[in-house]
């Protein structure tokens, strides 16, 4: 008789048939009794086909939703497509279609294929940002933060994307670049909307502490948000009648101050320079300086370069009149983008004095034995020194809060707190995104949309390429339109919003998406929030994860839901790449996803994405090395096909197992507790994988090799195998275990070690001989490490590479192995 084969061509769409038919994965707000589960993976761009990422952070979810479902958790398992935006606007460009249209095109492949990929969603939740009934709600948060003071429009300069033509927010410039198309980034003075995430600096810091994240997210968060104590002092420029306020986290230095600088950006540059004989000069020089990234302004080695504006200021600690200097290396966005430049006691102010021969006035005593021959910059602590007679001689750390304590008493300045974090610039001047819903009368001025009027839809226009302004300004029956609290004649707001804003709340829309009276249900919402499992790439630990935090206490703050941070539990996931490099279609090393599901079936790329390394790490693909899950995945479904063949039907645990059987039934007793182990740690799907490939070898030495002594003890082991593999290779998983049982694998729960099988009298002690495996051989699982370690040297394959050969040290793994090091 010849043996079953496996065919994941006939299996996978036939079990995707049956989840599709019976709503398999669908859960209903009705449903919500027990515990609960949210688990969510960061919502794709539709700007194009799926890639491998997409199919790897949506395996570690699916893996992580069925083993909820399993124990006992009702899941919600949601999927949407984050669609406005300039990832598809480009995507629409290249193309040559409408944005709808190759919107629309894209949604229709990442559904195909994430069907086709077995992946459990509850796709009766399906949305995208772009339908006008989600952007409806959009545009409703909008209005809800602009009544209550927490979205505002005003002029500023901003960053502007030459070639995609539109403003970026902070957060989406590096390294001077726009980070979506590599052009290098200009300033522009425009007037925009933004949103006041400034006033929740505190809250989005201190809360970190309260959610299980990764800690070098927290991390980048913390360093963002950039909470420095301090003071802030107001230096008073005579000639323009405005004081300019400084925040400095040295006020021990206040009477060290030679000159002042304000950065290129500041706001009242012109204004400065006007009248001074310095006009065109200033101009030139910041035009120059905002070519520059922050990170070549910032560099310490760069020579230090600036003009007078032909102004002074007053230090308000001791009267002296301060030549102000505009200079590159004072950013805007950190502090007030104004400083007072000690040049005793910082290395860059020292180097701009000694450029334009400044003076220098140390008040601290102390030198630098690095430093120039008058042991300057000194930045250490010491004595205060040529300061006040209240403060000199007071160490310098001490004096800190005494002088911030005097500025006060005397009105020159006060204790303060600054930030790095800026408000979040949300205008876009594109056209395929969520539009503002603001109306501009010249009697009312900015006027809220009714929400009865909502939503304001994108109109359809033929030409949507940028342009420097908002492609929406050109459709004038749209523009055009009336005010709604004076009936007089009036504009809509041409600005669209950043995508940032659809994807910072679509999680709090899954839990109620046809709800078509209120964005969500209060009851609903607060029963699913907040997410207990988030999932995406660390690419987004600051602007979406931020932002997403800003929306959800913004709006838990106005009433509208429980919940204070929107994802409780974050898993962030490695890079996948190929040959060592990042893929790309340039160098030629991109791995279709769809190809390769085509070769070898879903389940065995799925299986071999979470197998090739730990979740969290990066992992580099090889064509190779995914042969062997194939082969694993076929051997589990062929050993089953035959088992069920067999004599006897089910799975069960066997009463009495004894001799082989007990050794089957140990080693999947083994894998169940290995792999809850790992399900309920930090995912190490791979550690989970190679233990039921382990039990899946003994099943297959005991049917091949032994001839299958113990049916049942087989069945057992295998059902176990197909139960414990399930999340990972969902059909073959399915089919397997339905050959042997006539169940359905997810009705079943997850299962549970039986204790009795987890003793063992012995083990197999693994030896290695500098790190390379030389022996398998049994050990006693009482045996103390010197008995072990007298076991390894005795091994007969070890033996061979340790004679003549040093013995360095021997490490010994109770339970497991033994490697001795030898030279």
């Amino acid at each position: 008789m010849s043996e079953p084969r496996y065919d994941p061509k006939e299996i996978e769409p036939r079990w995707q048939r049956v989840w599709a038919q019976e709503r398999t994965w669908e859960v209903t707000n009705e449903e919500l009794k027990g515990e609960t589960s949210y688990v969510l993976e960061m919502l794709p761009y539709p700007s194009g086909e799926p890639h491998i990422g997409h199919l790897k952070v949506y395996s570690v979810g699916d893996a992580v939703a069925h083993f909820h479902r399993r124990t006992g958790r009702r899941v919600l398992h949601p999927m949407g497509y984050d669609a406005f935006g300039l990832p598809a606007e480009n995507n629409a460009i290249k193309t040559g279609q409408k944005p709808r249209d190759a919107t629309n095109a894209a949604i229709a492949s990442f559904q195909k294929q994430f069907r086709e990929w077995g992946i459990s969603i509850d796709w009766s939740r399906e949305f995208a940002t772009c339908d006008p009934a989600y952007y409806r709600w959009t545009q409703w948060i909008f209005l809800q933060l602009y009544e209550n003071g927490l979205a505002y429009r005003k002029n500023a300069v901003v960053n502007w994307c030459p070639k995609d033509a539109t403003v970026l927010a902070n957060e989406q410039v590096v390294d001077g670049q726009c980070e979506r198309c590599g052009t290098e980034v200009e300033a522009r003075q425009l007037e925009q909307w933004f949103f006041r995430i400034t006033d929740y600096a505190d809250r989005l810091l201190d809360d970190l502490d309260t959610i299980e994240w990764p800690e070098h997210v927290k991390t980048m968060q913390r360093n963002w948000i950039g909470r420095s104590v301090g003071a802030e002092v107001s230096f008073r420029c005579d000639a323009l009648d405005t004081e300019f306020p400084v925040f400095t986290t040295r006020p021990d230095t206040l009477f060290g101050a030679t000159f002042f600088v304000v950065a290129p950006e500041h706001p009242d540059i012109e204004r400065l320079a006007a009248g001074t004989g310095q006009e065109e000069e200033v101009r030139a020089y910041v035009n120059r300086a905002l070519t520059e990234s922050n990170e070549e302004r910032g560099d310490a080695e760069k020579p230090k370069t600036g003009v007078f504006l032909g102004r002074h200021v007053t230090n308000p600690v001791n009267g002296e009149q301060l030549p102000i200097y505009v200079a590159d290396y004072v950013l805007m966005e950190y502090g007030t983008g104004a400083i007072m430049a000690v040049p005793g006691h910082d290395g860059r102010d020292y180097a701009f004095a000694k450029a334009y021969d400044l003076p220098i006035r140390p008040v601290v005593e102390g030198r630098d034995p690095e430093g120039d021959a008058d042991g300057l910059p000194y930045t250490g602590d010491g004595p205060l020194i040529n300061s006040h007679a209240d403060f000199d001689g007071t160490h310098n750390r001490d004096a800190l809060e005494k002088i911030t304590v005097w500025l006060d008493r005397e009105g020159k300045g006060n204790a303060s707190t600054n930030y790095r974090l800026r408000d979040w610039l949300l205008s876009r001047q594109r056209y395929w995104g969520c539009p503002i819903p603001i109306i501009h009368c010249p009697d009312c001025g900015t006027v809220s949309v009714p929400l009865d009027q909502l939503p304001v839809e994108l109109p359809e226009i033929e030409d949507y390429a940028p342009k420097g302004k908002s492609p929406l300004a050109a459709a004038e029956d749209w523009v055009n339109t009336t005010c709604p609290r004076c009936d007089g004649a009036a504009k809509r707001e041409t600005d669209t919003m950043d995508t940032f804003v659809d994807s910072s709340w679509y999680f709090l829309r899954y839990t109620d998406p046809d709800n078509d009276k209120a964005p969500w249900d209060p009851e609903v919402l607060n029963r699913w929030m907040p997410v207990d499992q988030y999932i995406g790439g660390v690419e987004h630990a600051i602007l979406h994860l931020l932002y997403a935090r800003f929306f959800t206490k913004a709006l838990a703050d106005l009433g509208h839901l429980n919940a204070q941070e929107p994802f409780a539990r974050l898993f962030t996931q490695g890079m996948i790449t190929r040959d060592g490099a990042k893929m790309s279609k340039s160098r030629g090393n991109v791995v279709s996803p769809q190809e390769i599901v085509e070769r070898y079936g879903a389940d065995t790329t799925r299986a071999y994405i979470l197998f090739i390394g730990p979740p969290d790490k990066d992992a580099d693909w090889s064509d190779k090395n995914i042969v062997g899950v194939a082969d694993f995945l076929a051997k589990l479904w062929r050993l089953s096909a035959l088992a069920a063949q067999g004599p006897g039907r089910g799975a069960e645990l066997p009463n009495e197992p004894d001799g082989p059987g007990l050794e089957l039934v140990r080693a999947a007793n083994v894998a169940i507790e290995e792999v809850t182990r790992a399900m309920t740690g930090r995912f190490a799907f791979n550690a989970a994988i190679a233990n039921v490939m382990k039990l899946v070898n003994a099943c297959s030495k005991e049917y091949y090799e032994a001839g299958n002594r113990d049916p049942e003890a087989l069945r057992y082991a295998l059902g176990t195998a197909s139960s414990l593999v399930f999340g990972f290779a969902p059909h073959v998983a399915a089919d397997a275990y339905h050959l042997l049982t006539g169940e359905r694998v997810w009705d079943e729960p997850w299962p549970a070690a039986d204790p009795r099988f987890l003793e063992r009298d012995s083990f197999e002690l693994v030896v290695q001989v500098n790190g390379k495996l030389r022996d398998r051989i049994p050990a006693p699982t009482e045996a103390t490490r010197e008995a072990l370690e007298e076991m390894a040297r005795a091994a007969p394959n070890a033996q061979a590479q340790l004679e003549g050969r040093e013995v360095v040290k021997v490490i010994v793994v109770p339970g497991k192995l033994v490697n001795i090091v030898v030279r």
